[in-house]
Formats: structure tokens, C-alpha cells, sequence
């Protein structure tokens, strides 16, 4: 009997079409849900339209981040910068509702106008509460955890690898561009609002910033892990807790001040942490999973945009709750099946 050659038996290792763009749709499907439905902006009615309008622009956007930074070789420094840079590009150049003051009124947040005009910048006219707000949450719940999710759903063989060829890239980047350009020009996106060309050229520096630090080449060469143990996953997830309350402890530039030091301490303490020996994807998971249940716990606490009964905006809630511990709960367990930890330093 004849053997064949090792080359020759490769193509059946790799993964079938369907597999290898499973992860693909679940992210562009995640993504707009995670960045709007999860902390209770929609009712349950929402879910599918949020979905379907907005998977384009918030899920292309996902799968380019996360695609760029495995094409690179980078770690989740490089999904945090360009994760922010997308922040920007969506609230200060899509949407522009980093600008407009009227953005909000014809929502059930329409009062919180005055809070963002407490830290307003003179001459840019945009506040330093909400862009914070806006860009971190961004970070976080469009971008960050549902990259985590994903990826933990993922064998280790798989789950740092690109996903994607140029064929496929190009079309996720057309899908992405044809999202955004629908929210600019829809009347619910935008909302006739067009920013200054100084906000502009001031969104643009500061997303040609971010981009380039985010493709520095230190971050392609992660250090070795250290002997010290990382701390257990959650400890990981209580500290983006602390994070998610403490960056809304006070009001005004003081309350400005508190989350950009709480958000520089935690995500110091998790770059730092993540370089020590036994970090891995159960701790990447552990700070994905408790950004999006903090975002479901507050979703009882706040009303969705629209105006709604107290059933439905309960229902709603409480299937956020349903879907958050479905798709972090089937995580876990696909972690615990897997092979040992493998070891995803942050840098």
C-alpha cells in the first residue's frame, strides 16, 4: 500500500468552510448585540433588528480588530488601542454623537445632557464624561469581550490564529464601510448633525494616533512569562468590576478624574499580571465575562433608549440576563474541556 506524503494529508486538517467561518459570524452577530442590547438599550422585540442593522459596522468592525492584531502577531494591547480608535472613528466620525448636544433628546437619556455639559471642552465642543463613556464602552462590550467569547469558545489551535484570507478581509472591510456609511446617512444614525472640520481633524488625530500605536512592533514580541503565578481568573473579573462601579463614583471633572485613574490602575495591574506564568485564556474570558454581566446587571437599573411599558423593558432584561450566562456559561465549559491553559500574554 502506497503512503502518502505528510503534505498531502494537511488539507484534511484544515478546518471545513463552515468551521472556519463559525467564529466569523458569531462575532459579527455578538458585537452589535453586546455594544447595545446587553446593558438593557433595547427591548427584547430590538434584539434581531439591533442585529441585523448594526451587525455590519459594530461586527466588521470586531472581526477587522481582531483579524489586524492576529495578522500581526499582537496581543490584546493591540485589540485595546484599535478598539479605541474605532470609539472614535464611531462616536466622533460615523455617528458624531461624541459632538452633537441634541444627540440624546429624543431618548429616555435625554436629561443627562446637563451631566455631559459639565465637563465640556471649550472650542472642540465635546465632554470629557462621555467620551470616556462612549469610547470605553466601545472598548469593552463591542469590541474586547466579545473577541474574548468568541475566542474562548475556540480550540488552542485555533483561537490566536487569523480567521480570515485577504478575500475574506476585503469583504468584511466593504461590509464594515457599507454599516457605516448607513449610519451617517440614516436619519436615525447621524440625526442631521454634521460636526465642525475642526471636531473632525481633532477625531482623526486622535484616531491616527491610537492606530499607531497600536501597530508599534513591540507589541508583535511578547516577554516570556515570569515565574511569579498570575493571580486566579477571578480575582481578574473582580477587578474589572471595581472598574465598571468605580468609573462612576462622582460627578463632573473630580468623577472624570476618579475612572481615568481607576481605569489606568486596572488595566496596569492586568498588563502586568498577564505576563506572569499561568495566565491564560480562562483569565482573558474572566475580564470579557465580567464586563458584559456587569453591563446586565445595570440593564434592571436603567431604561432601554425608546419608551417602554415595565413589561417589556423586564422582559427584555431578564433575557439579556438569559443570554449573558448562556454564552458565558458555554465558555467555561468549553475551557474546562479544552487542553491545558496556554499561556496569552497582554503584550
Amino acid at each position: 500500500m502506497t503512503t502518502l506524503p505528510r503534505t498531502a494529508a494537511a488539507p484534511a486538517d484544515r478546518p471545513s468552510l463552515p468551521r472556519r467561518l463559525a467564529p466569523v459570524l458569531a462575532l459579527l452577530v455578538l458585537a452589535p448585540w453586546a455594544a447595545e442590547c446587553s446593558w438593557g438599550g433595547f427591548t427584547l422585540d430590538d434584539f434581531l433588528p439591533v442585529v441585523v442593522f448594526l451587525g455590519p459596522m459594530y461586527g466588521g468592525a470586531a472581526i477587522l480588530i481582531r483579524e489586524t492584531a492576529r495578522h500581526l502577531g499582537g496581543g490584546w494591547p493591540v485589540i485595546v488601542l484599535l478598539a479605541a480608535a474605532f470609539g472614535v472613528v464611531q462616536a466622533g466620525l460615523v455617528d458624531q454623537s461624541l459632538f452633537n448636544p441634541d444627540y440624546l433628546d429624543d431618548t429616555e437619556y435625554a436629561d443627562t445632557q446637563a451631566a455631559a455639559a459639565a465637563t465640556l471642552v471649550p472650542g472642540l465642543g465635546f465632554s470629557v464624561r462621555q467620551a470616556f463613556d462612549y469610547v470605553g464602552n466601545h472598548i469593552m462590550l463591542t469590541i474586547c469581550a466579545p473577541i474574548a467569547i468568541v475566542e474562548s469558545y475556540l480550540g488552542a489551535g485555533r483561537r490566536l490564529r487569523p480567521w480570515l484570507g485577504r478575500p475574506g478581509l476585503v469583504v468584511v472591510v466593504l461590509l464594515w464601510l457599507a454599516g457605516s456609511l448607513l449610519i451617517f446617512s440614516d436619519e436615525s444614525g447621524r440625526k442631521g448633525f454634521l460636526a465642525s472640520p475642526l471636531q473632525l481633524a481633532f477625531a482623526a488625530t486622535v484616531i491616527l494616533i491610537l492606530v499607531g500605536a497600536a501597530l508599534l512592533p513591540r507589541w508583535r514580541s511578547p516577554a516570556p512569562p515570569r515565574t511569579v503565578r498570575a493571580p486566579r481568573p477571578i480575582l481578574v473579573a473582580l477587578l474589572v468590576l471595581i472598574a465598571h462601579f468605580g468609573t462612576a463614583l462622582a460627578p463632573g471633572w473630580v468623577g472624570v478624574g476618579i475612572a481615568l485613574a481607576v481605569a489606568a490602575v486596572v488595566g496596569g495591574l492586568i498588563v502586568r499580571w498577564s505576563g506572569r506564568a499561568g495566565w491564560g485564556q480562562r483569565h482573558v474570558l474572566a475580564a470579557g465575562s465580567a464586563s458584559v454581566i456587569s453591563a446586565a446587571a445595570f440593564a434592571y437599573l436603567v431604561p432601554p433608549y425608546a419608551a417602554a411599558s415595565p413589561a417589556a423593558a423586564l422582559t427584555g432584561d431578564i433575557a439579556v440576563s438569559v443570554v449573558t450566562f448562556a454564552l458565558i456559561g458555554g465558555a467555561w465549559w468549553r475551557l474546562r474541556r479544552a487542553s491545558p491553559t496556554v499561556h496569552v500574554p497582554a503584550s
